[in-house]
């Protein structure tokens, strides 16, 4: 009879419940299997781990490494917990070692993850360090207190005034990379693992990590992405004009031979062109981001929606056809290219298309590593120059997750879909204005006025005594930790950015707020203008005027609080 009950009720339709479990157990079981397979795995890749450590279980897989907890015999009998990372065999030999450089010299004090051991074996690196305890940002997000994320704020801008004042520039400061005990009161920053170098670094080996990046790093250059509601934004170097400029006339003979060499490589590297040219995100006609060469002369513009011209649907010419396309004449492509005007280097700048010099042309060369969501403005638009104001501007989003009690409150598929979402709340005036301060120009064709940080907050989290809703209308407290409405996108996701701006409207006018009980208000209530002060300086626009680390901790919103 047990026999019979556990073999049929997970198919039996009278036992739904029984076969539910009976699957979970299964995939619960089929998970641990894979788990205690790595864990094999690992000590097999590095066995000088069997003698020190009894790893548990994995605690965090990325995209370069694996962390699993482990605990190791002490001398004295005491088990003490650690973490192990190990990172993925193909990681660079100098990227990891400037990542253990960072956590040596930087590490080990004012809430910056220390290293305590390192074991190699060929290929594999495992590095050791101590082991928080530390609680779900998503899990605690809407319980924390106010002060609770004053405290934590606080506590992250030393961790970045740390390893600011060494010349290390983070690149990832998200929720995950910070860990917070709650109970203990205890906060660590890990994962160097993308860190770079100021030029004034003290770290020797980010020096030489960082002229590696530049030399391997390309990204596409004139992408066109389809945003909402007939809007148009575009996004230029200024070292390409100078070239351009200087060698026009070269561009003008060789404007057949570079299409040729465009049609080639399309053949062979379709998936790298793929991701150069627009595609919908919101919908089919939409608010387009394009990245175009900035002129110091050139003005806002607003442009016509034109036909976006889908690079990627084109058929592939055979090798046959472009061989034959070598004899085009050079005074057919000096008349493609006698169309533009003489100041201009081709005929689609300031348009929402890209042309096919532009995508023959050199790619422009920046850093974008991080995180969806927390990348900044400068990051999203190429600038070559990054500093470690980047990392400030993240810390700005976590503090707006935390102000408004959303979680992520960026989500785009794309960078350029994410400086739109930043337009709609920060601004497309003070978005336009910004960029050319780090030399690039953006086109919009329409108007997105900046959002109010503290009533955006408060309708957001519910605060909001004036605009809340009564019992039962509003939306249920379990919707309060998703992502803030007008940035939660998917690709091809039908809603488009018009839409997107009215819902922000809405939520001004009163809709969306949710209800809170007086008693449930741990001082949400009286958050003070310094809050949102702080918040507008992380959130600027401008990373040479954006507040840094220590000028953070001297913040009248941390007056009371010593250093």
């Amino acid at each position: 009879f047990v026999m019979e009950t556990v073999l049929k009720s997970p198919c039996d339709e009278q036992h739904p419940q029984q076969a539910e479990d009976f699957h979970g157990n299964l995939e619960q079981n089929s998970k641990l299997s894979g788990i205690k397979k790595d864990v094999e795995k690992l000590y097999e890749a590095v066995p000088q781990l069997v003698n020190v450590f009894k790893i548990k279980e994995k605690i965090g897989e990325g995209t370069f490494s694996s962390v699993y907890l482990a605990t190791a015999q002490l001398q004295t009998g005491y088990e003490e917990k650690m973490a192990l990372k190990h990172l993925i065999p193909t990681s660079h030999p100098l990227r990891i070692a400037a990542e253990l450089q960072c956590l040596t010299v930087a590490g080990g004090q004012d809430n910056v993850m220390g290293v305590k051991y390192c074991f190699r074996k060929n290929d594999h690196v495992v590095i050791v360090m101590p082991y928080l305890e530390h609680e779900s940002f998503l899990d605690i997000l809407n319980s924390l207190s106010f002060e609770e994320v004053r405290e934590y704020m606080f506590n992250l801008f030393k961790a970045l005034r740390r390893i600011h004042h060494f010349g290390i520039v983070h690149r990832d400061v998200k929720p995950s990379n910070f860990l917070y005990n709650r109970q203990l009161k205890k906060y660590a920053l890990v994962d160097f693992g993308l860190a770079q170098g100021t030029p004034d670094t003290k770290i020797e080996l980010l020096k030489t990590a960082h002229s590696e990046d530049q030399q391997g790093s390309c990204l596409q250059n004139n992408p066109i992405v389809a945003l909402g509601n007939g809007v148009s934004v575009s996004v230029t170097a200024p070292k390409q004009i100078a070239q351009q400029s200087a060698s026009k006339a070269a561009d003008r003979r060789s404007s057949s031979l570079l299409k040729v060499q465009m049609e080639q490589g399309r053949g062979e590297k379709e998936d790298s062109v793929h991701h150069s040219v627009q595609r919908s995100v919101f919908g089919e006609r939409n608010f387009n981001v394009y990245s175009s060469t900035y002129q110091e002369n050139s003005g806002t513009k607003l442009i016509k929606q034109s036909k976006m011209i889908d690079v990627s649907s084109r058929k592939l010419v055979t090798k046959k056809k472009i061989i034959s396309t070598k004899t085009v004449s050079n005074g057919a492509a000096r008349k493609a290219a006698s169309g533009c005007p003489l100041n201009l280097p081709c005929d689609c700048y300031a348009t929402d298309r890209v042309c096919s010099v532009c995508l023959s042309r050199r790619q422009q060369v920046a850093p974008r590593a991080g995180t969806p969501g927390f990348r900044a403005p400068e990051v999203l638009t190429k600038c070559p120059t990054q500093t470690t104001a980047i990392d400030m501007w993240s810390a700005g989003i976590i503090f707006l997750s935390l102000l408004s009690g959303r979680y992520p409150f960026f989500k785009a598929s794309d960078d350029l879909t994410a400086l739109a979402q930043i337009m709609t709340v920060r601004g497309s005036r003070e978005t336009i204005q910004a960029a050319r301060t780090f030399g690039k120009s953006v086109v919009c064709t329409q108007v997105v006025p900046t959002q109010n940080l503290r009533t955006l907050c408060e309708k957001l989290r519910g605060t909001n005594s004036s605009c809340k809703r009564s019992q039962g209308e509003g939306p249920s407290r379990s919707e309060n930790n998703t992502a803030l409405p007008v940035a939660a996108d998917k690709p091809c996701a039908p809603e488009t950015l018009g839409k997107q701006i009215q819902h922000l409207q809405n939520f001004q006018e009163g809709d969306g707020a949710l209800e809170v009980k007086a008693t449930d208000m741990k001082g949400w209530d009286q958050v003070p203008d310094e809050a949102y002060d702080l918040l507008d300086k992380l959130l600027d626009l401008n990373p040479a005027t954006r507040i840094t680390a220590k000028e953070a901790l001297l913040h009248p919103f941390f007056k009371d609080i010593k250093l």
